[in-house]
């Protein structure tokens, strides 16, 4: 089974610079998108009709928006964190499927960006407590779970490139990767897939600004997470990032995750 996330940064957007492309070629099962930022009846028309598409917009427009798209059928869908706060914000969805007799729970989330000393840092913080209580729901669930999207924190030094310069920036607060340490503490029952897959390396990085020389120099940020309970984890058996061979042929300022599971 093989699931892919992936910041979008504009599906419109996204499209006109060859997303199809790499979908098309890339047998993927699972799909899910952040920062979608369009009308759901554009999202459909530009996936179509071969997806089982759950979407969620953002009540401002232009901003944030998550969905799952699935070549299976889902048992149920759900919208939300389980915060009203949040219930508008395009951030979180969920699907659940059944996989050759096991139930898998698929999360698309968005965390916010955050700004140090703002509204928008609570925000994030709020959210993460939100995401922290879903986290040990999912766990207690029957069945598989995985949290998947741009999850705004790079949790260790090496997530991120330049990690001394940006101790004091929202993305790598040490009240940020905290979190992180809780999330994925022996006790939470979840694994960062992708770091556990690829051991102790620098990145491989997800997200580098469209600005300069980063994508070049591979400056990067690895922000972008497949979170799955340890028996889905230990299922996991590659993890790519489909990271484009120059600047000119990305069709985000992401790139996707892709992780193969044996079920």
């Amino acid at each position: 089974m093989r699931i892919a996330s992936v910041n979008v940064n504009g599906i419109r957007a996204a499209y006109k610079r060859g997303m199809q492309q790499w979908l098309d070629g890339r047998g993927v099962d699972i799909l899910c998108l952040q920062e979608v930022r369009a009308p759901d009846a554009v999202v459909r028309s530009l996936l179509g009709e071969n997806w089982h598409i759950h979407h969620a917009e953002a009540e401002a427009k232009g901003r944030a928006g998550v969905l799952i798209a699935s070549r299976q059928e889902p048992v149920a869908v759900r919208t939300g964190i389980g915060d009203s706060y949040f219930d508008t914000a395009g951030r979180w969805v969920e699907m659940d499927l059944e996989i050759r007799g096991s139930a898998l729970t698929v999360v698309s989330a968005y965390v916010h960006s955050g700004e140090v000393g703002t509204q928008k840092q609570d925000d994030k913080y709020r959210f993460l407590d939100a995401l922290g209580e879903r986290l040990a729901a999912l766990r207690d669930g029957a069945g598989h779970a995985v949290v998947l999207g741009d999850l705004n924190v790079g949790h260790t030094q090496r997530d991120i490139r330049n990690w001394k310069g940006n101790v004091k920036k929202a993305g790598f607060l040490p009240e940020e990767r905290a979190y992180f340490d809780r999330f994925l503490s022996d006790g939470s029952g979840f694994v960062d897939v992708a770091r556990s897959l690829a051991g102790d390396v620098d990145g491989p990085y997800t997200w580098w600004s469209w600005r300069g020389q980063a994508f070049d120099n591979d400056t990067g940020w690895r922000i972008d997470y497949q979170l799955a309970t340890q028996d889905l984890a230990a299922r996991a058996v590659s993890a790519d990032v489909d990271r484009a061979p120059s600047w000119d042929t990305r069709f985000s300022d992401h790139a996707p995750l892709v992780v193969d599971y044996r079920i």
